[in-house]
């Protein structure tokens, strides 16, 4: 997956958290589960192109950049 690619993962995730955050705002409850899955999708996709990028700028290959298990990023220290 090339750093496009990812981009436009990361755009469909955003675009389908806010569908599910928007029909909360219409009354509905929101799928906390799908919400949940999303939002820890789109956290390892952002921590997947900040790895590459890393590795692009320090003179590596940017393919050997491997998404992380979500335990690991959602441990993450803002």
């Amino acid at each position: 997956m090339n750093d496009e690619d990812l981009l436009a993962r990361i755009q469909a995730l955003v675009e389908e958290e806010h569908t599910l955050r928007e029909d909360a705002g219409d009354g509905q409850a929101p799928d906390q589960g799908r919400l949940q899955q999303v939002e820890e999708r789109l956290d390892q996709a952002w921590d997947l192109l900040r790895q590459r990028r890393a590795k692009a700028k320090s003179g590596e290959n940017p393919n050997e950049a491997e998404a992380r298990p979500v335990s690991e990023v959602e441990g993450y220290k803002q």
